[in-house]
């Protein structure tokens, strides 16, 4: 392990050149991984493990949505396409890679398979976690590990194709065999990992449905609204408002942002933007402070994981979502923002 000063705190990471592609295939060279689920991060670890040269087989319901999308990206039904039960037979590790809500309802048929000397591995720590609310319990004589990439399914493999990463925290719940650390490294790096930092099953979830709900996605999409709103009701037009708002923050600050940190975009502004964020930042931050404390003591107590169950297993939640997301999406803002998207060079 390397390690690494993350702000004056010395933290072990695990590198690509110091656990290699090639010792993860050595590693994962008698073992076969079935992707179960094929959603939100199924597809782009699966198929960077099939890339990388992993015996990956992928488990989905027969004739739905995700079965043919599995399809349409190469897999092949009775070669490396399956049903759930037949991809849990096969297999020696099994990634549940399922919703939440998908995890809960498919427990009773993933945990037969899971019998002495496997792994089951997890990109979310919510069920373990969370086990009393989800009834997830996995046997004491298999593995339970955890790879999380840090960003959708979407952009691991985007990056993995442009010869990348993204970056993933690892965990170990349960080593039942003495193979779980080797076995999870091999598999974060086999999936596309930039570098793997330790964290535990809690952690990592209370950090993510902080961050979910908070700077990633809640917030963020609060904030966008605020500004909007307020530059809308002072006179400016729905262009003027997104581009200040959205356009200039996503495709020119942010990306100087994550190539050079905050300090250097700071520094090549203007004296007048600089001084004005130096001067408002920490408004914000006292601002936001008590509702970041308020959102990960309602993690950390189970409350949201219990809405989560709760909503999630509502058969009209499909359709109460695209209610939800059709508010948002006709709303000025975001037709504001079709219409700019539309406009890019």
């Amino acid at each position: 392990m390397a390690q690494i000063n993350f702000g004056g705190v010395l933290e072990n990471v695990v590198t690509r050149e110091e656990f290699t592609l090639d010792k993860a295939r050595e590693v994962l060279k008698e073992e076969t991984v079935a992707v179960i689920g094929y959603g939100v991060q199924g597809p782009g670890q699966s198929l960077n493990l099939k890339d990388n040269g992993i015996n990956v087989i992928v488990g989905q319901r027969k004739g739905g949505k995700s079965w043919d999308k599995a399809l349409a990206d190469g897999w092949v039904e009775g070669k490396n396409l399956f049903d759930i039960e037949e991809a849990c037979k096969r297999a020696t590790i099994i990634q549940y890679l399922l919703s939440d809500a998908g995890q809960i309802a498919s427990w009773p048929v993933i945990k037969p398979y899971l019998t002495k000397g496997k792994a089951l591995y997890f990109s979310h720590g919510f069920g373990i976690t969370f086990h009393e609310q989800t009834g997830i319990i996995p046997p004491t004589d298999v593995d339970v590990i955890l790879v999380a990439p840090k960003g959708s399914g979407t952009s691991l493999r985007r990056l993995f194709v442009a010869g990348k990463g993204l970056n993933s925290s690892y965990a170990i719940f349960q080593d039942a065999t003495g193979k779980a650390k080797d076995r999870v490294l091999a598999l974060g790096i086999a999936v596309g990992s930039g570098y793997l930092f330790e964290t535990d099953f809690k952690k990592e979830v209370y950090s993510d449905l902080t961050g979910e709900r908070g700077i990633l996605m809640g917030a963020l999409a609060g904030l966008f609204e605020a500004q909007f709103n307020i530059l809308r009701e002072k006179g400016h037009s729905p262009s003027e408002a997104f581009n200040e708002t959205v356009e200039e923050l996503t495709q020119s600050l942010m990306p100087l942002v994550a190539e050079n940190g905050m300090d250097w975009m700071f520094a090549n502004t203007s004296v007048t933007a600089q001084r004005g964020a130096l001067d408002w930042k920490g408004k914000f931050r006292d601002a936001t402070a008590p509702v970041f404390k308020e959102l990960y003591e309602s993690v950390a107590s189970g409350k949201e994981a219990a809405r989560v169950i709760k909503e999630g297993s509502k058969p009209e939640y499909r359709e109460n979502l695209e209610k939800e997301l059709k508010e948002i999406r006709e709303s000025e803002l975001w037709q504001a923002g079709a219409a700019v998207r539309k406009l890019r060079p």
